[in-house]
């Protein structure tokens, strides 16, 4: 199931040997449910620090953040999360035994286990390649594999953080469109980062604009484009020159 997301007024300083170094500042959003949010903004913005701390990897230094109407104080199996990196899956693990892997966490029973990896696998486009290991599978695929293990232990909100960025141009495209079906088909909260306005502007139901230095909001765009989105539509051209002005000004 689902579930909004509420961010008040967060901020998160790390130490450095020169003193601390604010990153985020007093930044402030909310997701609603089964909402597509994309965080976009330029390298040094703190993208990846706020989905750390929504994730419960780093926690806020002010501030606090709602999941659920819950209050987030670490990780939890309410949220999934998919990398960047494609070294995220157990090279020693087939396709189907990398996405089991947090049901067995929950001592999910076997059979169970297996129907269910191989359902998300189907839901990717994958389940011909259950028995693969990830060398075996293209950086695509890999990041498909990545995103059925984060959905198959049901997470209310999925969390990507900049998952496409070392695909080819041809391959990002694809994985744009699976994303998007894969949302429309399990309805999750997703929050998703990235640098690419063009990608934003493609998945989301809302953009947060980020400036850098310290990570403050900019701007909080709702996107009203039908879907599936025609990036050479004259609305689509219109809603990236829109963020590109919230991002350069």
């Amino acid at each position: 199931m689902a579930q909004p997301i509420e961010a008040r007024n967060i901020s998160f300083e790390y130490e450095t040997a020169a003193g601390p170094v604010l990153a985020v500042k007093d930044v402030s959003f909310s997701v609603g449910d089964a909402e597509f949010l994309c965080v976009l903004g330029p390298s040094g913005c703190g993208k990846t620090t706020i989905l750390n701390m929504l994730a419960g990897f780093l926690t806020a230094t002010r501030g606090e953040i709602l999941i659920g109407s819950k209050p987030v104080t670490g990780q939890g199996q309410d949220r999934g999360v998919v990398f960047q990196d494609f070294a995220q899956l157990f090279p020693w693990r087939t396709a189907r035994r990398n996405v089991e892997f947090g049901l067995e966490m929950r001592r999910v029973p076997e059979a169970e286990r297996r129907d269910t990896a191989l359902k998300f696998l189907q839901l990717v486009k994958l389940e011909k390649f259950a028995d693969a290991y990830p060398h075996e599978l293209s950086g695509g695929m890999q990041q498909r594999v990545a995103i059925a293990r984060a959905l198959a232990y049901n997470p209310g909100v999925l969390l990507m953080d900049e998952p496409f960025a070392a695909l080819d141009a041809m391959t990002r495209e694809e994985m744009q469109k699976l994303v998007t079906e894969v949302w429309q088909e399990t309805r999750k909260t997703i929050v998703y980062v990235t640098h690419n306005v063009a990608e934003a502007v493609y998945l989301a139901d809302q953009i947060l604009v980020l400036a850098a230095h310290p990570g403050t909001v900019r701007a909080q765009l709702k996107l009203d484009l039908p879907r599936p989105r025609d990036p050479l539509s004259t609305e689509f051209v219109a809603m990236q020159r829109e963020v590109l002005r919230h991002l350069t000004h």
